[in-house]
């Protein structure tokens, strides 16, 4: 029993979160495009501050090998003059620098390995955030379109206020003619009081009627 409404409350809670997504969908595109331009910016430092340091690492080289040129020339003459003994500690001096250069060339190398693997992450990244707000352009538009596409349903869709307006347009159209309804009126009042009881029973053959009509007219013009 337990398990099942368990299940229940995890299914209404996974549709109720979906539809909150979707509501929201544009919101959380621009929220995540911005989580992934601080994920960017903190990339490009970190990067920044490797390309500091090779440069710091390959300046010091520099500055090395020209101090072990230097010393190596006086040690030279050190030599030449008989002065072993400071020839023997430009040498040492010597030895100390080369293996303090072998140490910054290995430091610069691995450096410039994190260099170019951190520089094609920060392509890929930077590529994508483009696609990314590109398609939340069309996503915005889309969207636009589909709100626009929901109140014209709406409207389309208001079946009583149509209903209304159609039901008032067959009433009006369709009402008595007041003018025709006063003729009938008339009839009615006159079959009551039977005036035109005499006319009735003369157009049947029974007397003369009360009034000329064209075809007393057409009898008088052929007697004459």
């Amino acid at each position: 029993m337990f398990s099942t409404l368990r299940t229940l409350v995890t299914g209404a809670n996974a549709r109720a979160t979906e539809q909150l997504r979707d509501v929201y969908s544009i919101e959380l595109i621009e929220q995540k495009i911005r989580e992934a331009q601080e994920g960017l910016r903190a990339a490009k430092y970190t990067l920044a501050g490797l390309i500091q340091r090779a440069r710091s690492e390959d300046r010091q080289i520099a500055a090395l090998e020209n101090r072990v040129t230097d010393l190596l020339a006086r040690a030279t003459e050190a030599m030449g003059a008989g002065r072993d003994d400071m020839a023997q500690e430009a040498a040492q001096a010597i030895a100390d620098m080369e293996n303090e250069i072998a140490l910054r060339r290995e430091t610069s190398s691995r450096l410039e390995t994190r260099i170019l693997r951190l520089r094609a992450s920060v392509e890929t990244a930077n590529r994508r955030i483009i696609d990314l707000k590109q398609g939340a352009i069309a996503a915005k538009a889309v969207r636009r379109e589909q709100d626009m596409q929901s109140r014209l349903g709406r409207t389309l869709h208001q079946d009583n206020a149509m209903d209304e307006a159609d039901a008032l347009i067959k009433g009006v159209m369709g009402r008595d003619d007041p003018l025709e309804q006063s003729e009938i009126l008339a009839e009615i009042d006159t079959g009551l009081s039977h005036e035109n009881l005499g006319d009735r029973m003369a157009a049947a053959g029974f007397g003369p009627s009360s009034k000329t009509t064209a075809s007393d007219v057409l009898s008088r013009l052929k007697t004459k």
